[in-house]
């Protein structure tokens, strides 16, 4: 090997080193800095790492990272001999540890370490092991990237992952790239792909030889069966090879498919890395105390989708120390320990992993929320678990000032976006006092999925079949409208309920007596999805859409289907969240005869409303019956009859939701429309007047005379 490769060979070996150093170095000055009285403990294995990237230093020739190692351990060695250290050791020594990260990162692009945040440290270190003060506080170096950004930053640091291979009867440690190991599985994926395609065909094969079969009975008896029978045996000759063929890739594919996925497992704990040191960084920074703790970090998951966690991971775990932590002095006020928890889990809960980031905080303040969306011109929701869907919204912060950390609305909304991104969904739970607690829900592999296949607009799609609850066929009895919103009724709960190909703008199909919907869920949420048919359940390949189209509304990534076709993978999230916003739309048929005038009975106890009402619905060309209030309302339907009733809710007598018992539990007119038109726009309120069987609820402050017209229309 000539000189040149041998440099770049021995700069590679270090490289890869130091990665790790780094995390060990974060990892045992954190535990020392918290418990500083075991420092005879825990000094020598710091000295011990630094030692050891000092040596592959000098093999590699950075001999600017073997000088700040020795500088660090000159300032380190007088600790396990009594001295007692201080909080600026530690930043100086935290601050050397990043630009030692950050040394590597240049080193890794071909860069020189002049003017590299190293470099500048290097006189604080030499004053700091000569016992000379600093004339100026040490200055740290630039925040270390999120963890994915560090990996992809060049191409050469691309992270490896090491398991054990069995050598002369010893277990030796190989690192293999990640890129290679994410190249594998996709070979794999799509082995299993081709192998789906293969069960297909054979399925034709056996079709086409029951069908010779069929033909071969039609032509008994004579020379063409002799013929039929041996095409008839050939198939099934090749049938049975098939078969065979089939259960063998079957076979082959699964097990390369189960070890490739064996190699890329990491622990959960892992996939926490760094994530303690970011926790202590902004603690200190808000003069806080915080200890992070990893609970499942055994786990192991798919090193695509703990890369993939940890920038959210991050996310929270600052917002948690930043937003939920309080001071220490009002920790004790409270009664709560002056050093802050905060808690990371993970489990799986069948074929999904759920993650939670945890505190003992505050908790949330929903007046606030509410109050920055008021600010906003946004609707702030009386729903506690729904107004703390708040902070999920980009833009809105309850930071009293901006800091490096806080205040700038970003961070949450980030969260949502790059879990959604994963097929997963993030909800927010608290008690007041006590603390938060966000809880991440992904699946448990990223490369293949069951999917739902639908047809919309003229094309197939494809829902992740864990995200769909059930499938019905709607009839009108199963529907309602409530504000202009469409909303398919359960026994428990409104869904709400949109066209799938409104959503996504496609055109739409024509209207059917009883439309296919799925019913999906993200979280909590709920939403149902008028589709033109449902096609098949299928496993499928997920492929990446790339940079260029990533960000494609409601779409998650593109499946591979068995036959070597491409869908889109919708996200769930978003699709349950637009659906909730989306006005009502026409799902089932217009009758084909209308009556010229239908006959409306109104009941409004104000004379200007109801006279306001009256002339809208006639100069819509309804017959209107006007009444002062709800009993004249219900004598006016026994005596003449009526196609339907637009009433208020408040008036004397019979209120609304009097009429409307009444009349729903009449033999007579039970089948009559009643829409609700009130001032009362409280949650209890719409569902005390759906539950007595209102038709529809509208709201007068949010009343115009298209939605009345409309609503009537719809519901005759």
């Amino acid at each position: 090997m000539d000189r040149d490769r041998l440099a770049q060979a021995l700069l590679d070996s270090f490289l890869e080193e130091l990665e790790g150093h780094v995390v060990s170095l974060n990892r045992d000055l954190l535990a020392l800095e918290q418990a500083p009285a075991r420092a005879k403990e825990l000094v020598p294995g710091i000295l011990r790492t630094l030692h050891s990237v000092k040596g592959a230093s000098r093999a590699a020739s950075a001999s600017m990272v073997e000088n700040a190692c020795h500088r660090m351990e000159e300032v380190l060695e007088p600790l396990i001999h009594g001295r007692a250290p201080s909080p600026d050791l530690f930043e100086l020594c935290f601050a050397t540890v990043d630009a030692l990260d950050d040394a590597g990162r240049r080193l890794a692009a071909r860069q020189d370490l002049s003017g590299s945040p190293l470099e500048a440290l290097l006189p604080q270190l030499e004053q700091a092991a000569h016992g000379t003060p600093s004339q100026t506080p040490p200055k740290p170096a630039p925040p270390a990237p999120a963890p994915n950004e560090k990996a992809s930053a060049t191409a050469e640091a691309e992270p490896e992952l090491s398991f054990p291979a069995q050598a002369s009867g010893e277990t030796l440690p190989v690192r293999v790239s990640g890129q290679k190991l994410d190249a594998l599985l996709g070979r794999s994926g799509e082995l299993r792909v081709a192998m789906l395609r293969l069960e297909g065909h054979a399925e034709s094969l056996e079709a086409l030889r029951d069908d010779v079969m069929g033909l071969r009975e039609r032509v008994r008896g004579t020379q063409s069966e002799t013929t039929l029978r041996r095409v008839e045996l050939e198939l099934a000759r090749v049938a049975r090879v098939l078969a065979q063929d089939r259960r063998a890739l079957f076979q082959s594919s699964t097990g390369l498919d189960d070890e490739v996925r064996r190699a890329r497992m990491l622990p959960f704990e892992e996939g926490c890395t760094g994530l303690e040191r970011a926790a202590r960084d902004v603690a200190h920074s808000l003069g806080r105390r915080v200890r992070l703790e990893v609970h499942g970090g055994g786990l192991d998951l798919d090193r695509s989708l703990l890369q993939s966690l940890r920038e959210p991971l991050l996310h929270l775990v600052r917002n948690a120390v930043a937003h939920g932590l309080e001071a220490p002095e009002e920790r004790v006020r409270h009664g709560k320990p002056e050093e802050g928890r905060v808690v990371l889990s993970a489990r799986l809960r069948g074929s999904r992993v759920e993650v939670a980031v945890e505190d003992d905080g505050r908790g949330l303040d929903l007046e606030a929320l509410r109050e920055r969306a008021r600010a906003r011109g946004m609707e702030a929701p009386e729903d506690d678990e729904d107004a703390a869907r708040l902070v999920f919204l980009p833009g809105l912060s309850t930071a009293a000032k901006v800091t490096a950390v806080s205040g700038r609305g970003v961070g949450l909304d980030v969260v949502r976006a790059q879990v959604e991104a994963l097929r997963g969904s993030v909800e927010v739970a608290f008690k007041a006092g006590q603390g938060t607690r966000f809880t991440l829900d992904v699946p448990l592999t990223l490369s293949t999925l069951r999917v739902l296949l639908v047809s919309v607009g003229g094309q197939v799609l494809a829902l992740a079949s864990e995200g769909v609850d059930r499938l019905l066929r709607l009839a009108p009895s199963d529907v309602r409208e409530v504000e202009g919103r469409t909303s398919w009724v359960t026994p428990e709960a409104l869904v709400p309920l949109a066209s799938l190909a409104g959503v996504l703008d496609l055109p739409p199909g024509p209207p059917k007596t009883r439309p296919p919907a799925v019913v999906l869920s993200a979280g909590t949420a709920q939403a149902a999805l008028v589709v033109d048919e449902v096609i098949a359940e299928q496993e499928v390949l997920v492929r990446s859409l790339g940079s260029r189209v990533k960000r494609a509304r409601h779409v998650a990534a593109a499946a591979v289907l068995p036959d070597g076709r491409m869908a889109l993978l919708l996200s769930p999230a978003s699709l349950v969240r637009a659906a909730g916003g989306r006005p009502s739309a026409q799902f089932f048929p217009t009758p084909k005869e209308k009556v010229a005038r239908r006959r409306v009975v109104l009941a409004d106890d104000s004379p200007t409303t109801r006279m306001l009402e009256q002339s809208i619905l006639e100069g819509a060309g309804y017959d209107v019956i006007a009444c002062a209030d709800g009993a004249e309302a219900w004598e006016r339907l026994q005596a003449g009859g009526a196609d339907a009733m637009v009433m208020d809710v408040e008036m004397p007598r019979m209120d609304g939701f009097q009429v409307t018992e009444a009349v729903r539990t009449s033999p007579r007119f039970g089948r009559v429309p009643v829409v609700l038109v009130t001032s009362r726009e409280k949650p209890e309120d719409k569902a005390r007047g759906l539950q007595a069987g209102a038709s529809a609820y509208i709201v007068k402050s949010a009343f115009d005379p298209t939605s009345l017209l409309e609503t009537l229309r719809r519901l005759l």
